[in-house]
């Protein structure tokens, strides 16, 4: 399949139908393989990256899940290309960045990539729209059988898979969701319950994961431990603690509409009217007000209808996405400009936000107060 046709189709996994879509955008789980008696990519040479490349990509490509894919070495992509793949999660930023040896194989969904020479020979992961971890790890790992037929990965009996990076060694899984929590961050919760998640061994990062910045109010949450657990128990734990953060972000937002409704209508109501009516937004900018957006999607601020607008622009607006649609180069200022235009073009109808009708369905009597402060019931599980 040519790059251009994955490229004009939105990925299966954002389309926001999955359990918990509202808070939980979505699932994935990642799976890091090695040969057995390779250099890792890191160490290896060129000739020796571009052979274990040849070796490994048939057998990806003659998966069952890979019909009809696209596959591609990374050196035949475009700086463009690879970042529209880098703002849909398909690849990491570490893999665009790859030359000669490195690959890519997708299916036509988009829901399940594979990356060839990254940090490891093999990095294969699937993604599922809202709270599907279980699914997600279902999928790579019958891949991960798959593969493990033809090729004979690197495993030790009481260390498990062996990997580039020592802190992946074991399951070699990293397992993650992508949660929006506007609701802990206004009422400014947020910071003690990412302190909560940490102490349990779990990992909390930026939109595009390690050593980035929580856009959006997007955050990516993952387990650190692959040692000593098995891959359903790692699993388990992570979905247990999305589902208290879940609650913890519902309690919120319950809280702000009863207790702080003007602050709440306030927020909503200048993200609505600078989408609306800018002429030049940068991408955090419209991804923080883009985020007000949604949360108004989500307490019915907005008819429903509107939610698929405001999910598409999340990606329609990142910088890549809009240099591959305006088919020519452009530069920051540039990019500001037409960014505003097509937030404002998609969004020309959208009536405002409904707040007050909602606000007065709200039963004002009712208690959101919890008897533990927030994240406790974290640190307790």
């Amino acid at each position: 399949m040519p790059i251009r046709n994955i490229l004009n189709k939105t990925s299966d996994w954002l389309g926001g139908d999955g359990p918990h879509h509202q808070i939980v955008v979505s699932s994935r789980v990642r799976l890091a393989r090695n040969i057995q008696g390779v250099s890792f990519p890191g160490w290896a040479k060129k000739m020796e990256r571009v052979e274990t490349m040849e070796r490994i990509r048939p057998q990806v490509e003659a998966l069952p899940e890979m019909g009809d894919a696209f596959s591609l070495p990374c050196q035949e992509l475009s700086a463009l290309e690879k970042q529209v793949l880098v703002e849909r999660h398909l690849i990491s930023r570490e893999h665009a960045a790859r030359g000669a040896g490195s690959a890519v194989v997708m299916n036509r969904k988009q829901n399940l990539s594979i990356m060839i020479n990254e940090e490891d020979h093999l990095r294969m992961q699937a993604i599922r729209s809202g709270l599907q971890l279980k699914a997600a790890f279902k999928a790579v790992n019958k891949v991960d059988t798959e593969l493990e037929a033809s090729l004979d990965f690197a495993f030790d009996p009481n260390l498990g898979y062996l990997t580039a990076c020592p802190s992946n060694v074991g399951t070699g899984m990293r397992a993650s969701a992508m949660v929006h929590l506007p609701g802990l961050v206004l009422s400014e919760q947020v910071n003690q319950v990412i302190q909560a998640v940490n102490k349990i061994g779990l990992a909390v990062r930026g939109l595009y994961g390690e050593g980035t910045e929580a856009l959006g109010n997007l955050f990516q949450v993952s387990n650190q431990t692959t040692l000593g657990e098995s891959e359903e128990q790692i699993i388990e734990r992570l979905q247990k603690v999305i589902l208290q953060l879940i609650e913890h972000e519902q309690n919120a937002r319950l809280s702000m509409l009863q207790h702080r409704p003007t602050t709440l209508l306030d927020h909503i109501g200048r993200a609505y009217g600078i989408l609306k009516h800018s002429h030049s937004m940068a991408s955090k900018e419209a991804l923080n007000l883009l985020s007000l957006a949604k949360l108004a999607c989500d307490l019915e601020f907005y008819p429903e209808a509107w939610r698929v607008a405001v999910d598409e622009l999340f990606m329609e607006t990142q910088p890549a996405h809009l240099q591959k649609g305006s088919q020519q180069k452009l530069g920051p200022e540039d990019r500001d400009v037409l960014r505003a235009r097509i937030i404002r073009e998609k969004l020309a109808e959208c009536p405002s936000p409904a707040g007050e009708a909602v606000l007065s369905r709200i039963p004002k009597a009712a208690s959101t107060k919890r008897k533990k402060a927030a994240g406790d019931d974290l640190l307790e599980g």
